[in-house]
């Protein structure tokens, strides 16, 4: 059993609690509470410089997660970037190192809000915070073509040294 469904379980909830009762919880526990233009149904949450953008699921019941969770830069909220020596903030119009108290902001922020929706949180959520986009740039317009041939490895005659050494 996943650490939400144990807490779920803890406060009699059989199910995900319905999407009016997730925003009447979200509102007690200080957590900003706003519709969200452009998103039918959608209401922006917003807790410690962190948003996400959640809706009533299309079955009617519980909440899904229109917008995942991220810092909120400049009124966007900002994906997380990954470029292998540092993670980046990203909105349509602006790019800034993420620092770790934004991290870890982000990771409470994202923590709380699934606890209170009821959606289960997943071993590498647990473990800190995923990446939106993983972007390395050793990798970054290299064609396959660059590596070693497939199949081939160093220890086979041709596959290095002209002589065979």
């Amino acid at each position: 059993m996943n650490r939400a469904t144990e807490r779920a379980r803890l406060r009699g909830w059989t199910s995900p609690p319905a999407f009016d009762e997730v925003l009447t919880r979200l509102r007690s526990l200080q957590f900003d509470v706003g519709e969200e233009p452009g998103v039918a149904g959608g209401f922006r949450i917003a807790k410690y410089g962190c948003a996400a953008v959640i809706a009533k699921a299309k079955d009617g019941k519980g909440t899904m997660m229109v917008r995942k969770p991220g810092v909120v830069l400049g009124g966007e909220i900002a994906y997380l970037l990954d470029r292998g020596f540092q993670k980046f903030l990203k909105t349509s119009t602006l790019e800034i190192a993420a620092t770790a108290d934004r991290l870890k902001a982000e990771h409470n922020f994202s923590d709380e809000l699934r606890e209170v929706i009821g959606q289960p949180v997943l071993f590498n959520e647990a473990l800190g915070t995923v990446s939106d986009e993983y972007m390395y740039d050793r990798v970054k317009g290299r064609p396959d073509a660059d590596g070693p041939a497939r199949g081939v490895v160093p220890w086979s005659p041709g596959a290095g040294a002209p002589d065979g050494h």
